[in-house]
């Protein structure tokens, strides 16, 4: 960075566009690779159940991917999620239940931009495991899953 060059002016004159041609050349170069597809399996900004997602938090952003395992025949405790979600569905087909009745229907590579602070439930009602792939968006210290008492 030039002496002359504030931290401000550096980012927004050399950092940012460099950020934005970058994603720009990734996007189009891997959609150039004989072979390579790209598959938008969900884009929202709001949830499930139509209500708009919040702002994200302030803090240190931080990402967390887990996968979750749920036998057949099993009910998942009432809980709700502070923070921003997502899912996909790996494999098996699951049932999700809100405290005030609705309810989604998920199977094998389906998607879901899920609820935020709303009570709700997962039911796995057949044999076969579910598995799916959860993508939270929050800041570091967040709390994932909060259970209901």
């Amino acid at each position: 960075m030039k002496a002359s060059m504030t931290p401000r002016v550096f980012w927004l004159s050399v950092v940012v566009p460099l950020l934005l041609v970058s994603a720009v050349v990734d996007s189009a170069s891997a959609r150039d690779v004989p072979g390579v597809t790209v598959e938008s399996l969900a884009e929202a900004t709001t949830s499930w159940d139509g209500v708009d997602l919040p702002r994200y938090p302030d803090g240190m952003p931080q990402v967390t991917i887990l996968k979750y395992t749920i036998p057949g025949h099993t009910v998942l405790p009432w809980h709700r999620h502070p923070v921003i979600n997502a899912g996909y569905m790996v494999k098996g087909r699951l049932k999700v239940t809100t405290k005030t009745g609705e309810e989604l229907y998920l199977a094998a590579g389906d998607t879901i931009v899920e609820t935020v602070g709303t009570w709700h439930q997962g039911t796995n009602e057949h044999e076969e495991p579910v598995e799916i792939v959860v993508f939270y968006a929050g800041a570091v210290g967040d709390t994932l899953v909060e259970k209901a008492e």
